[in-house]
């Protein structure tokens, strides 16, 4: 038997959150930016060619190669890990390995995907500041033509860190020369790449294209796309088969336009640097506000839109419920606090008053 329609079919979605909750504990905790919502309402209506061979994905070229330059070429995917997996495999064989530091996210937060999906042996290094170095890649860029070692092939770099740092346009183009002088490519790992050119105060292509990079993947989640994120070939000579590897690795989108569009209303005008600046300055605003409080202690440089500080567990764990945060080291008791697109100062002054609230009722 044949049940009614609903008589208003939008209404049948419910809202199950309260909007004006706001967490730390992640960028991806966060909505999607108005623009960006707006761009894909544009896209949306009739009948583009699927699997990227639509309008949106066509322009979408032109939009990158504005920031990181004429070879730029950008294979759209789902996720960030995808985009990373897809990256990783396009610089190296299949004895091939990547040299990272120990705190990468390809390390520690991927599932062993780059491994166990791309194939890929990962060669990490401890980074204190989860920045490698020339001297860093050295420690594991040997046994060349040694058949019982992986073959280091690729450095993967952070940018920013997984613990918030940044590295400089000097830094990163010291650490390709010296790869590209052992024949090893770079992939950056750019899921907070606009964060980092906020702090820099510099062009995208400052310390990507310019600076030696090979490949990268650029993030939009965490800086208010519903989802998608790009990776960028910036060195075709270096990079095989993108388009078979991105079908491979189940990152082929069918209806790509709405992921291009996306971009498009990022990177078009200044959103992207827009949105990245606000969250930095909603971290900057929150380090200083902690800073004031006896008893917290902030471990980290802020240099992007993540504070990491210490202070006694059972506080962090009242705090948890009121707000939402993770460990960063369970063992220290450090936590990280993330600030997103949305963030306000609202937020971080409520949040702020929280802490000391709870400090002083130890």
């Amino acid at each position: 038997m044949a049940h009614p329609a609903p008589v208003n079919p939008a209404t049948d979605a419910v809202r199950h959150h309260d909007p004006d909750v706001r967490g730390f504990a992640s960028d991806n905790y966060a909505g999607v930016h108005p623009e960006v919502l707006a761009a894909l309402a544009l896209a949306n209506g009739g009948h583009q060619v699927a699997y990227g061979e639509d309008e949106y994905t066509a322009h979408l070229q032109e939009v990158f190669r504005r920031h990181f330059g004429p070879r730029a070429e950008a294979f759209p995917v789902f996720n960030g890990t995808g985009a990373n997996v897809v990256a990783l495999q396009s610089l190296a064989q299949r004895w091939g390995a990547v040299i990272c530091a120990a705190s990468a996210h390809i390390n520690v937060d991927e599932g062993g995907a780059p491994e166990r999906v791309g194939g890929l042996k990962l060669l990490t290094v401890p980074a204190p500041d989860g920045k490698l170095t020339p001297e860093l890649i050295d420690r594991e860029a040997w046994g060349f033509d040694d058949e019982h070692r992986a073959q280091p092939q690729v450095v993967s770099i952070t940018q920013t860190t997984e613990l918030g740092t940044c590295y400089t346009p000097d830094e990163i183009r010291a650490l390709c020369d010296h790869a590209h002088q052992l024949g090893l490519a770079v992939h950056l790992d750019g899921s907070r790449i606009a964060n980092a050119a906020a702090t820099l105060g510099v062009p995208l292509a400052a310390f990507t294209t310019d600076a030696g990079v090979d490949i990268l993947s650029f993030g939009g989640t965490k800086n208010g796309l519903l989802f998608g994120e790009c990776v960028i070939v910036l060195s075709p000579e270096r990079v095989r088969a993108m388009k078979h590897l991105r079908k491979l690795s189940m990152q082929l989108a069918s209806k790509m336009r709405f992921v291009s569009v996306q971009f498009e209303a990022l990177l078009a005008g200044d959103l992207w640097l827009r949105s990245a600046s606000h969250a930095n300055a909603m971290a900057r605003r929150l380090e200083a506000a902690v800073r004031a409080i006896e008893g917290i202690t902030v471990v980290r440089p802020v240099q992007a839109n993540a504070v990491f500080a210490i202070l006694p567990r059972e506080v962090s764990e009242r705090l948890q419920k009121r707000h939402r945060f993770y460990f960063w080291d369970e063992t220290s008791g450090e936590v990280r606090w993330m600030c997103s697109f949305d963030t306000t100062e609202a937020d971080i002054d409520g949040f702020a008053a929280a802490i000391a609230e709870e400090m002083s009722s130890r």
